[in-house]
């Protein structure tokens, strides 16, 4: 294979926790070939959070696996008409693998696993299923792959953040939101963020009210609960469960974007595994994570991005059932949680 390979396309149009897990493969690929053209092929709801991405070039929609056949005969017309040389799918589903055949894609790489990897003329085998290694590791060990097929040995690995805005922006948004809301700006910003896109088990919301009630700082803080579009009644029950304890609901409204800018702001993120997590790490904010024992769903195999000493995580004990979460000793989380996070 010749080292001329410049446009290239990458898939990975499943949730947004899981495509945020692929920044660093986007990274890694774009550091080591600087002059390449990337193209990613996402879902509709993670779109606008490819669009942020400094290592992506363009952005191409997936038009789903319930499209007609007109319509993925034309996606892929259009696919062709890109010319690419390779496409690296870091997560396999049939109607793209055979799309990315048909678009004449003459270098075609996916994990070894799915029966759509027949569609794919490279395979890497990677038994994801043991979860032996975090998913960002995964997807970028298929980069690497190409990146070897290249005959490119890849110079140094890309550290976080992987995603970041301009500090004049958030320290206007910062001032402006706890003028809004009668926070003092010297005090930490913990965000909650007490939903989840349902992939994992979660806390209860009696457990993230026992936690928020918990929680010491040695100079102030101030509690925020953080909802998506679909999640403002759940975070106001939380607020409920809250009383008397200081508080504020912050639901986003406005896209993704102005999102993952509160989410900046924060100087901690709570919550379970679920993508808002994910944007918190790629911003290498603090994290403290909650997540079930069960393999597939494990701390490690569903580790965020942000650097090792800005996590925290919480899983049920051993000898609990794997998706216990009830299980969980919230008053030790959140002495956890205090002692690395808040009481420096």
């Amino acid at each position: 294979m010749q080292s001329n390979n410049k446009r290239i396309l990458i898939v990975r149009n499943d949730k947004l926790g899981d495509f945020m897990l692929a920044w660093p493969a986007f990274a890694t690929l774009k550091q080591n070939m600087p002059d390449c053209e990337i193209h990613v092929l996402v879902s509709h709801y993670t779109a606008d959070m490819a669009k942020l991405c400094p290592n992506i070039d363009s952005v191409i929609i997936d038009p789903g696996k319930q499209a007609s056949l007109s319509d993925k005969l034309s996606f892929t017309a259009a696919l062709k008409k890109q010319h690419y040389d390779a496409v690296i799918t870091l997560f396999s589903t049939t109607h793209i693998g055979w799309m990315v055949m048909c678009a004449g894609i003459p270098y075609r790489l996916a994990p070894a696993t799915k029966f759509a990897q027949l569609f794919y003329n490279q395979r890497l085998k990677q038994r994801r299923s043991l979860s032996e290694q975090p998913e960002y590791a995964y997807n970028q060990a298929l980069v690497m792959h190409y990146l070897s097929a290249l005959g490119i040995q890849p110079a140094t690995t890309p550290e976080p953040p992987f995603l970041e805005f301009d500090n004049a922006v958030l320290n206007a948004l910062k001032n402006q939101f706890c003028h809004q809301h009668g926070i003092q700006t010297d005090h930490k910003l913990i965000f909650i963020h007490p939903g989840s896109g349902g992939s994992a088990n979660n806390l209860s919301l009696e457990q993230y009210a026992d936690i928020a009630r918990s929680l010491r700082s040695r100079d102030g803080h101030a509690i925020v609960i953080s909802a998506g579009p679909s999640e403002i009644d759940y975070a106001e029950t939380l607020g409920k469960l809250l009383g008397d304890t200081p508080h504020t609901v912050y639901a986003s409204t406005q896209g993704l974007e102005q999102f993952s800018q509160h989410i900046a702001i924060a100087d901690l993120f709570i919550s379970g595994s679920t993508g808002p997590l994910h944007i918190a790490g790629a911003l290498n904010c603090n994290t403290a994570a909650f997540y079930p024992r069960r393999r597939s769903a494990t701390a490690l195999r569903w580790q965020t991005t942000n650097e090792a000493h800005k996590r925290l995580w919480f899983s049920p004990p051993e000898g609990a059932e794997q998706e216990a979460m009830s299980t969980i000793d919230t008053s030790d989380a959140a002495q956890q949680i205090s002692e690395k996070f808040l009481l420096i």
